[in-house]
């Protein structure tokens, strides 16, 4: 039987890193469109719904065919609540899915390719968490913790070559932050995104941008710019 699967789109109306950046343009559509629309152009997803304390990113969402049927609570919306508690209060009041994806309108570079890649390796295995990410680009190997008298300690005390060519060095991977695939009771119950029997989505750089600051949204423009002489991501 075919899993039903919701995508939730969470976005905070007071950005601090770049104010009002959720419904800023970019593409020609506002930042919090290229999440709705991606998730709508998925043969996988059934619904789509948005979490937010703005009414007017609210008003944007609904605009480009979003559920936007209430305001998260303001007690919600600071600086402190982590985007567990967010998700969790999500789950509460929305109908209920099967797979749900966690979609940041800060990584508008996804495609429909990554949303059915999460849903369908959940589908496959029965994993309860399939969360995108990409290679790292400081290799862990090669990073340091410097103690109080300015001694240099490696992070990776099990390092087996120390002197090793980065070429030579297994991939390493983080976290994007473009999908979050899971469950929901799986959720609840270890209130993480990610646990030990999580399976990864490999998402190469150029989809992989989150953006925080000024920077990082110029940076999106021009990956932007550069995707759409061929096909624009998400279609």
């Amino acid at each position: 039987m075919t899993a039903s699967v919701a995508a939730l789109i969470t976005a905070r109306g007071g950005s601090k890193g770049l104010p009002g950046k959720n419904i800023r343009p970019l593409g020609g559509k506002p930042l919090i469109a290229h999440s709705i629309d991606v998730a709508r152009q998925s043969a996988l997803v059934d619904a789509v719904y948005l979490s937010t304390d703005s009414a007017e990113i609210a008003d944007v969402a609904r605009a480009h065919g979003c559920e936007v049927p209430f305001l998260r609570a303001t007690e919600l919306a600071n600086d402190e609540v982590t985007s567990i508690d967010v998700v969790c209060d999500a789950l509460d009041r929305f109908p209920p899915h099967d797979i749900w994806l966690l979609l940041q309108p800060t990584s508008p570079l996804r495609t429909v390719e990554d949303l059915d890649g999460v849903v369908a390796t959940m589908e496959r295995t029965g994993i309860d968490s399939c969360v995108s990410v990409t290679e790292a680009q400081d290799h862990p190997w090669l990073t340091y913790a410097i103690v109080d008298d300015g001694a240099m300690t490696r992070f990776c005390t099990d390092d087996p070559a120390h002197a090793a060519r980065r070429q030579d060095m297994p991939p390493a991977y983080v976290l994007n932050g473009a999908v979050y695939g899971f469950r929901p009771y799986w959720l609840r119950q270890g209130r993480a995104f990610v646990d030990a029997k999580s399976l990864a989505w490999v998402m190469p750089a150029e989809r992989s941008v989150d953006i925080d600051d000024l920077e990082d949204f110029e940076r999106a423009e021009a990956l932007w710019r550069q995707a759409a002489k061929g096909a624009a991501p998400g279609g």
